[in-house]
C-alpha cells in the first residue's frame, strides 16, 4: 500500500478565492507526492508544498485522511490531505477559482470540499484568515476576505462590531483610499499566531 499526501492551496485574489492545480496525467490535479519510507507525514507535505509550488513556507494543516480503496486505479494509495493558506500575488494557469473548477482526477474534488469546509468552519472562531491578509489593511478589506471565503453577504455593521469586540485588532498609521470614500482607517492583528475566539464572528 502506497501513502501519499495531497495539499488544497488556498489564496485569495482580485476578490475570488482560488486553488492551485497541477496538470495531472488527464486531469489536473492537486501537488502531491508519495511519502518518503523514512520520511514523516508533515515533511512530505513541506516537500510537496517546496518543490511543486516553488512558496518555501505557508500555514499548513492536516485535513484529513482519504483512503477508499478505488480512489487510485492500481495499487491502493491513502492520501494525507493538508490544507495550506498563502497571501500571493503570484500569476500563473495553475490558479482556479474554487466556484469554477474544471472536473479533476482521482478524488481531489472531494479533498477540496473537505478543506473549504474546513477553512470556513474554522474562519468562524479563529484569526485563520490573517494568513491571507497583508500586515496592515482595512476592515472593508477583512470583512470583503471573510465574504470571499464564505461566498455570501455579510451584515457590515454587525461584522464590525464583533471583531473590533475580540480586542484583536489595533489601528496602526496611514490610512487606504477606496473609491470617492473618506480613506480608511488601517489595523493590524495584535499578534500573527492564530487565536482561538470564545465566540462567532460570523
Amino acid at each position: 500500500m502506497n501513502v501519499g499526501v495531497d495539499l488544497v492551496l488556498f489564496t485569495v485574489r482580485d476578490g475570488r478565492l482560488l486553488v492551485l492545480l497541477g496538470p495531472g496525467r488527464d486531469r489536473p490535479s492537486l501537488p502531491g507526492a508519495l511519502v518518503g519510507r523514512d520520511e514523516p507525514v508533515e515533511r512530505a507535505a513541506r516537500r510537496v508544498l517546496r518543490e511543486q509550488t516553488g512558496f518555501a513556507s505557508a500555514y499548513l494543516e492536516q485535513l484529513y485522511t482519504f483512503g477508499d480503496p478505488r480512489r487510485v486505479p492500481g495499487r491502493r494509495t491513502v492520501s494525507v490531505a493538508y490544507f495550506a493558506l498563502l497571501r500571493s500575488d503570484a500569476a500563473g494557469a495553475g490558479w482556479k477559482p474554487v466556484r469554477a473548477l474544471p472536473p479533476l482526477a482521482f478524488d481531489h474534488a472531494a479533498i477540496i470540499r473537505a478543506a473549504l469546509a474546513r477553512l470556513r468552519a474554522k474562519l468562524s472562531y479563529s484569526t485563520v484568515g490573517l494568513q491571507l491578509l497583508p500586515r496592515a489593511f482595512t476592515l472593508t478589506e477583512l470583512q470583503g476576505l471573510y465574504e470571499v471565503i464564505l461566498a455570501r453577504r455579510i451584515d457590515k455593521r454587525n461584522f464590525r462590531k464583533k471583531i473590533l469586540s475580540t480586542g484583536l485588532l489595533k489601528p496602526v498609521p496611514g490610512r487606504r483610499a477606496s473609491g470617492p470614500h473618506r480613506p480608511a482607517q488601517l489595523f493590524a492583528f495584535r499578534t500573527r499566531k492564530i487565536r482561538i475566539l470564545d465566540g462567532l464572528i460570523v
